[in-house]
């Protein structure tokens, strides 16, 4: 394991609160511990696994997460250890702007409350044409700047070839397992819950344990008046 995924798993473990000591290598006890942690979430197998070293990354094209101008922030390889995470991207919209004067930012103020981030409870859009396998709802809302616990609230998509989307840190989701969606249905809003220090969608996508790289999908984005405007 390199030094970047050991340090990566060494932060999950901290922040499920697991009270492990860092060390250098994380030994087979650790690691069978922070399996263990993952599992007792009832997470689906995609989001509980580690996934295997590998140089080789696979792209997948998205459908636009939100029908407002946006930003994201991708994980790069080694950074987070398990397949919804991997190479996941977390997005936020930015406003402020306008043809006359101001500059993209984040939010408005101070940024302090959740509702100072243009991004919050905003319309959320489904990735692709899929089934809902998984649905969790984490009813606690973070404070921007402080995290809250795992597991954030989430969507879990899966497409006819097997790739599968999950959606985290949304909320008032309005689809449920079972439920078949079309690219850019809307299935929740932005939300701030889980790990996370602000209103954002972390968006991952994998399949089985091989998480792919996010791409979205430029001409789908240039229907959108705003996205195409900004």
């Amino acid at each position: 394991m390199n030094s970047a995924r050991k340090m990566a798993l060494l932060v999950l473990l901290s922040l499920m609160g697991g009270g492990f000591q860092a060390s250098a290598t994380p030994s087979t006890a650790l690691l069978r511990a922070y399996h263990e942690k993952l599992k007792a979430m009832n997470l689906p197998p995609g989001l509980e696994e580690m996934v295997p070293e590998s140089k080789v990354i696979h792209q997948v094209t998205l459908a636009p997460l939100f029908d407002k101008p946006f930003v994201c922030g991708e994980h790069p390889l080694g950074q987070l250890v398990t397949a919804g995470d991997a190479l996941g991207t977390d997005c936020m919209i930015v406003g402020g702007a306008s043809d006359a004067a101001g500059f993209n930012q984040l939010y408005r103020g101070s940024g302090e409350k959740n509702e100072d981030w243009y991004g919050w409870k905003a319309s959320v859009h489904a990735p692709f044409d899929a089934v809902v396998v998984y649905v969790h709802v984490n009813p606690v809302v973070n404070v921007p700047g402080s995290m809250g616990k795992p597991p954030a609230s989430m969507i879990l998509f899966r497409r006819q070839d097997g790739v599968e989307v999950v959606y985290a840190h949304v909320q008032d989701i309005r689809v449920k397992a079972g439920d078949h969606v079309k690219a850019g249905d809307v299935v929740a809003v932005d939300g701030n819950n889980g790990v996370a220090r602000n209103p954002h969608v972390h968006v991952g996508a994998f399949r089985g344990t091989e998480p792919f790289q996010i791409r979205w999908d430029l001409a789908a984005m240039g229907a959108v008046d705003a996205l195409r405007a900004n």
